[in-house]
């Protein structure tokens, strides 16, 4: 059933816009007519074959509403509604017209017979590739409406570092614009004043003071050019990321670096075994979970190293034996694994993995953060204070 845009008055003269499903657009107009709406406009919402992907990029669904969707999806179905059903009242009760916009494609989808993970695959950029990789799972298994909750589940508890990190980040964001907005002010125009006034004592200056009026001049004269020239560069990195072998190089570089390795290398683990965690416990077999479970993994050489323990396993050998010969794979997710194989309980294993590691995630952040507070205030401090010595060394001279 195809999807028609519409902007109508409701009976207090407001104009509403929203998505509804009809056989026609006058059928549309009925509906809208029976929801006590006037109706302005009404347009079938299709695409040219070539302005789809373009309309797909524009849909932006924030991490929050995604969780919320899927948590409400596996309600409605757990409930015994048919999927399209589901889809329907979702739309409804839908608190955003991308959300509305993206449910009622997926349905029309659904009803030409498609999958809702194919139904989904229409918007790439709303549900990545482990998300409808773990929906397809959960329908080939029947157990389509616990891999909803338990991936809503997952969302929720990534979006939830991922937000305590931005909000820890706010302050030294703040703190370091404004400092640099005050060194290159002090630099482009307190700088050159003052210099006027050391032109005419017709004396050497102090070194600092020769220094700081040459870094003030090369401010003023390209500084405007180095600006472009990181832009470009920024610019040029992110295009050669889209290259593969760039791109595994980087990684292995970020691995390696201390500290941020050893975040980054955590935060990919426990999304790999929260992921396997939610494959076994909907009856997925271990070879199409650890599959799945891979695709979740950002860093090319930790997810090269899970395609090896993919590969190992299908030789016959065990998930811990594999997995501990991973060099990246912190020591505790193998021992969880083991002792989950021993006693049949490895899905609640993974999961006290999946936990421990969020834990170690979310706890070095606030430490990392803690410790980045005053380090870049230290550091600002001192750059101000030699700008200030600067400027005042030839006036004590005096």
């Amino acid at each position: 059933m195809p999807a028609f845009d519409y902007s109508a008055l409701d009976d207090l003269g407001k104009t509403k816009r929203g998505v509804i499903e009809a056989d026609s657009e006058r059928h549309a107009r009925r509906q809208l007519r029976d929801q006590s709406l006037t109706p302005l406009k009404v347009a079938e919402n299709t695409k040219k074959p070539g302005q789809k992907r373009a309309s797909f990029r524009r849909t932006k669904v924030s991490a929050d509403e995604l969780a919320l969707t899927t948590r409400l999806l596996g309600t409605l179905l757990k409930s015994g509604l048919p999927i399209d059903d589901a889809l329907t009242a979702l739309a409804r009760q839908a608190d955003s017209q991308a959300i509305e916009r993206v449910v009622l494609s997926v349905r029309s989808k659904v009803l030409e017979g498609r999958s809702l993970a194919e139904g989904m695959a229409e918007y790439p950029q709303v549900f990545p590739d482990v998300y409808r990789a773990t929906v397809g799972a959960g329908e080939q298994t029947q157990h389509l409406p616990l891999v909803l909750t338990r991936l809503a589940e997952h969302v929720e508890a990534r979006e939830k570092i991922q937000k305590s990190a931005r909000i820890a980040m706010i302050y030294p964001a703040v703190l370091t614009i404004t400092s640099l907005l005050v060194v290159g002010g002090l630099l482009s125009y307190v700088v050159p004043e003052v210099v006027k006034v050391f032109d005419s004592l017709e004396r050497e200056l102090p070194p600092l003071t020769q220094y700081l009026i040459a870094i003030s001049d090369f401010a003023r004269e390209y500084g405007l050019w180095v600006l472009a020239g990181l832009l470009t560069t920024g610019i040029g990195f992110r295009l050669l990321l889209r290259r593969p072998g760039f791109r595994f190089a980087w990684h292995s570089l970020l691995m390696r670096t201390p500290l941020l390795g050893k975040l980054m290398i955590n935060s990919d683990v426990s999304r790999f075994t929260r992921m396997l965690a939610i494959m076994l416990g909907s009856s997925v077999d271990m070879l199409d979970s650890l599959l799945i479970a891979s695709k979740s993994v950002y860093l090319l050489p930790l997810r090269e190293e899970i395609n090896l323990t993919l590969e190992r396993v299908k030789e016959g050998e065990a998930l811990s034996k594999a997995l501990s010969d991973s060099p990246s794979v912190p020591s505790i997710i193998p021992h969880l694994v083991v002792s989950g194989e021993s006693s049949g309980n490895l899905v609640e294993m993974l999961d006290t993995g999946a936990e421990s590691l969020e834990y170690r995630v979310e706890n070095f952040l606030k430490i990392l953060l803690g410790l980045l507070e005053p380090a870049l205030i230290l550091i600002m401090g001192a750059i101000v204070l030699l700008i200030v010595i600067a400027i005042l060394l030839p006036i004590f001279d005096m």
